[in-house]
């Protein structure tokens, strides 16, 4: 190759990206440069993550038993971002995962999010059961307005790794 680097340096869309893990990958350090990469991006989005967390405890809670765990900060450890490079998906994302072990309630970040809520039986009572509703789109809302910076943060890692590859092939 002619002086130029063997991919684009526009790594902002998802053909980018792909094409700077193959790059990473033809390294000799690919390894390294991967996991600083994902280090990076994960980092990127750690406020992402901080502002989802604390719109989950903002969550009104009328609270149940001092024995049973607390529901709120159960989902909020269970908030934090996520970088996949390669495969069948490929980014960066702040995910909620599944609160498997909590109250029997696995899916508590999908239901308290979901403008539909979730039935329950009341105290374990299968007879009478009753319609709940969460804060609803806490997790959605959380990122309103600010999605430009994380994706904007995000990319600067992703340049930054681009121009690192770019520089030594030179």
């Amino acid at each position: 190759m002619a002086g130029g680097p063997p991919f684009s340096l526009g790594v902002e869309t998802h053909e980018g990206l792909a094409a700077l893990t193959r790059a990473i990958r033809a390294e000799e350090d690919g390894k390294q440069l991967r996991r600083e990469l994902a280090r990076n991006m994960r980092e990127a989005l750690k406020p992402a993550a901080g502002e989802a967390k604390s719109s989950i405890m903002a969550m009104p809670s009328s609270g149940l038993m001092p024995t049973a765990p607390a529901l709120r900060s159960a989902v909020a450890r269970k908030i934090r971002p996520e970088v996949k490079l390669g495969g069948r998906w490929s980014g960066a994302r702040v995910k909620a995962f599944k609160t498997k072990n909590v109250r029997g309630f696995p899916n508590a970040p999908k239901r308290l999010n979901r403008s539909g809520g979730w039935r329950h039986p009341v105290y374990g009572n299968r007879e009478i059961w009753v319609q709940q509703h969460g804060k609803v789109d806490w997790f959605d809302d959380a990122f309103k307005g600010r999605e430009g910076s994380y994706r904007a943060a995000v990319e600067a890692a992703m340049e930054n790794m681009a121009r690192r590859i770019a520089d030594r092939a030179q």
